[in-house]
């Protein structure tokens, strides 16, 4: 998948500064300690350093939404993680985002904090999992 096809997919599940640019996905991409792992309907961007992993991004377009993409893309980041030698993993999530958080929830995310206001007044809970 392509940095523009990512912007695209990106612009059209969020909102504002939540939005990643082209540019963003083309920069973020070079870095060799970020992976992405694609379908056709959605995406995930994650970064392994030592022994953590960050999901940094993940959409699901609208058609691929509540048929399983998520969890298998977020499936996906957790193996890619393992291979790169994370025992854990940790992302934020904006508190009012219930898809997100139920996605989460299901696939063993647990609150680890919070970064209040973070997202435009809107509290970030900051998820960890051992993986």
């Amino acid at each position: 998948m392509t940095a523009d096809e990512m912007a695209r997919l990106h612009a059209a599940a969020f909102e504002g500064a939540a939005r990643w640019s082209v540019d963003g996905f083309q920069d973020i991409l070079h870095d060799p300690l970020v992976f992405v792992a694609a379908t056709t309907c959605g995406f995930v961007v994650g970064r392994a350093v030592a022994d953590e992993a960050e999901l940094l991004t993940i959409v699901v377009d609208g058609p691929g939404r509540g048929r399983g993409v998520g969890r298998g893309l977020v499936d996906d980041f957790a193996a890619e993680a393992r291979r790169r030698g994370a025992s854990q993993a940790f992302l934020e999530v904006a508190e009012d985002n219930s898809a997100a958080r139920a996605l989460y929830d299901s696939t063993g995310w647990h609150v680890a904090g919070r970064r209040p206001g973070y997202y435009g007044g809107i509290d970030a809970l900051i998820l960890r999992r051992a993986l």
